[in-house]
């Protein structure tokens, strides 16, 4: 053997002998390369057209549990946590048109200041005393109110489908005068943007389709932008507050009996008619025709709402009203199946809560998308039945004389119409944050109500907490001593959730029962240097005795193919810019990332050998998702050192942004976060001197600022005074 053959070989055997430096793409690799962990989240995400199943709950105790979860989800993703304030409506009613045995009249208030909901008012005549009622949202046929099917009425009488010329015209004023015929006062108001409904144009509130740069700012802003969406604001939001605003009408007319009063809608309206049954107590019978699946759950921007429909859909959500009576229509749509896949299971939960037959489904298999004449007859009977109006069996529809739209338009000289446009626009979202922040300062003096305002709001809008985190069991991959401490590496499986985690541990030898989560934006690599040594700052918490743990989030480190940070969160395949069409159904990247931490946590409290301390760090772009994860941890964080670099929520101008969360700004943008965990201590770097002096606002209104610690210094200190901070008293 040659001289250098034999240094050679010594090379090759010290090589094997000695692990290779580390290099910072590969460190703790736990997958092979390529492949990436089973997590259910790489799927494509879910959109308004998947499945959503309901699944009965096993007690009524757990019913009322996930109840009250799921009205919670409604309120918040709506912009109704907390509610608004019901200003006065200043009803003005005006136009009376008399007919043979009922009324009509022309109607519009202020839902809140400014914006107006506008309908017609139909009154039985020769009644007297306080008679059942009926509201009526319409959905969305052309012009709403004042639809005229002049073009189609003729095929629509031969195929069964309408028996009369002018109600099959107007199917929908037809309803209204048969209620006023069955003794039923009868409202029937406009949605956003159709008929009399033209300070948000059908356009925008139905058609939204690109974002506006002009109406994306973070003051002053319009609809469907990421500032609305961080502050929860929605047509879907601000047309269900007029719907509770059009009971509030109702109910207080002095021929009105507040407690018999239903609601009915086909398509759009049936969404309505559920979703307001869901939230308001006061119905006492539901009609949702043509909308209930476990299909498409509401095509239009105005059924969609970021938040709302994450883990459950619209049968679950109609099934808020048992046990109070339920009637539904299906027909040959994508309700074509509720008889096999959805109401079996309402059916089930009704026999749970003592009503089996206060649910009831009607299949029209041989109509369209419909609200025609052999829809609305089993309506009739329902309300027949349930209201107990009296009338022998089968309520027969008659026809009547059918109004045009310059009959019933509720503007005239006398009451011009409001004012509309852009400017409006601007002013109405200023108005409802404006006014949902004073409803929050309400709480803010009483660090108790403080917590029971925001608290609950933040665990919808992050999608998780500790508590429900789910099973997470540890698949060890690698095991290696590294001398003064061993480093394991594996995957961390949340059974519960269908999720993935690489992560590795850095365990002393000399441990003392202290575990810090380190995140980092390169995932678990962050925890080494270039030189594939570990970071200093980390070593000095291993030679401390604490654990340290890192992990790739989601589409961090292993989770990504190529290496490549993701720069942009994922988004269903719909043209529309519209953030609910994605986030109505899905958790931002933002949010299953605060659901990883809460993973490792879970897993950490749950191990045989809990440790008694359990901090977070995180000093770079991830210090805001360290600070949700401690928001929604239940108090299981002791301490979270984090760079927020003056992140805000309420400044994110991409509704793809990695940061971008709905929700986020609504309930004190990032210094809430930090204040609804106090008195847990907080190390807090990256705010300037205005910012400084809103974290530590925020942390005064629960809690003592001893709790917080704010630094100053310079950024090449910053880590090390982290640490520091981290391990004094120790």
């Amino acid at each position: 053997m040659t001289h250098t053959h034999r240094i050679a070989a010594v090379l090759a055997f010290l090589a094997w002998l000695v692990p290779a430096p580390r290099l910072i793409s590969e460190p703790a690799r736990v997958l092979s390369v390529g492949s990436q962990p089973a997590d259910q989240r790489l799927n494509p995400p879910k959109d308004l057209d998947g499945y959503f199943p309901f699944s009965p709950p096993a007690s009524r105790a757990a019913w009322d549990e996930r109840a009250q979860e799921v009205r919670k989800r409604l309120r918040v993703s709506l912009g109704l946590w907390p509610e608004l304030p019901k200003t006065p409506l200043n009803a003005v009613i005006h136009g009376r048109i008399d007919k043979d045995d009922y009324t009509i009249e022309k109607v519009y208030f202020e839902s809140v200041p400014g914006f107006f909901v506008s309908g017609n008012l139909y009154r039985p005549k020769g009644k007297t005393g306080r008679l059942p009622a009926v509201l009526n949202p319409h959905g969305h046929w052309a012009n709403g109110r004042f639809y005229d099917d002049a073009a189609g009425i003729k095929k629509e009488i031969i195929q069964g489908a309408e028996r009369f010329e002018d109600s099959g015209r107007s199917p929908l004023q037809a309803r209204c005068v048969q209620l006023a015929r069955m003794g039923c006062v009868a409202f029937f108001y406009d949605m956003i943007g159709y008929a009399d409904s033209q300070q948000i144009t059908q356009g925008l509130a139905h058609g939204f389709a690109k974002q506006r740069p002009e109406m994306n700012t973070t003051e002053n802003w319009g609809l469907f932008s990421p500032q609305a969406e961080a502050h929860c604001q929605s047509v879907m939001g601000l047309q269900t507050w007029s719907s509770i605003r059009a009971l509030d009408f109702l109910s207080n007319l002095p021929d009105v009996d507040p407690s018999r009063i239903a609601v009915t809608g086909a398509s759009g309206g049936g969404t309505q008619t559920f979703i307001l049954c869901a939230l308001d107590p006061r119905p006492a019978v539901a009609f949702p025709a043509v909308m209930v699946s476990t299909a498409m759950q509401g095509g239009c921007t105005c059924e969609n709402a970021s938040l709302l429909r994450v883990g459950t859909g619209n049968v679950e959500i109609a099934g808020l009203f048992a046990p109070k009576p339920l009637g539904m229509t299906a027909a040959d749509d994508w309700t074509k199946e509720m008889a096999a896949k959805g109401f079996p299971e309402l059916k089930q939960l009704y026999q749970l809560l003592g009503a089996p037959d206060q649910v009831m489904l009607k299949p029209l298999l041989h109509f369209g998308h419909n609200y025609n004449h052999v829809s609305r007859s089993a309506m009739y009977a329902w309300m027949n039945k349930q209201l107990k109006l009296g009338l022998p069996e089968p309520v027969v529809e008659r026809d009547y004389q059918r109004l045009s739209a310059q009959d019933l338009t509720v503007w005239d000289a006398a009451h011009p119409t409001p004012p509309s446009g852009p400017a409006f626009e601007k002013s109405l979202l200023k108005w409802w944050h404006e006014t949902a922040q004073g409803e929050l300062a309400k709480s803010r003096a009483n660090p108790g109500s403080y917590r029971q305002t925001v608290l609950p709001a933040l665990e919808i809008v992050l999608g998780r907490t500790l508590d429900k985190a789910g099973k997470v069991g540890w698949h060890i991959s690698n095991k290696v001593d590294r001398g003064s401490h061993l480093e394991m590496s594996g995957l961390l499986r949340n059974e519960s959730q269908g999720e993935e985690l690489p992560v590795v541990w850095l365990h002393p030898k000399e441990s003392k029962s202290r575990t810090v989560v380190w995140l980092n934006e390169n995932g678990k690599a962050g925890l080494w240097g270039a030189n594939g040594a570990l970071k200093a700052d980390v070593k000095k918490l291993l030679d401390a005795g604490s654990t340290v743990v890192g992990v790739d989030l989601l589409f961090q480190g292993e989770f990504v193919a190529t290496g490549e940070k993701v720069n942009k969160t994922r988004r269903v395949k719909n043209p529309r810019e519209f953030g609910g069409y994605t986030f109505g159904y899905n958790n931002t990247l933002f949010a299953q990332r605060t659901h990883d931490v809460l993973t490792v946590l879970r897993y950490a409290l749950d191990h045989e050998n809990k440790p008694e301390r359990l901090d977070i760090v995180a000093l770079d772009s991830t210090g805001p998702i360290a600070i949700a994860a401690r928001a929604v941890s239940g108090g299981a964080v002791n301490r979270v050192a984090a760079d927020t670099s003056g992140f805000r929520f309420g400044k994110v101008l991409d509704l793809h942004d990695v940061n971008f969360l709905p929700g986020g700004a609504k309930y004190d943008d990032l210094p809430g976060l930090l204040a609804v965990v106090s008195p847990a201590e907080s190390w807090i770097s990256g705010e300037d001197e205005a910012g400084l002096k809103l974290v530590r606002e925020a942390y005064e209104r629960v809690s003592k600022s001893e709790h917080l610690s704010l630094y100053k210094g310079p950024g090449e200190d910053r880590n090390g005074a982290a640490v520091a901070w981290l391990l004094k008293g120790l």
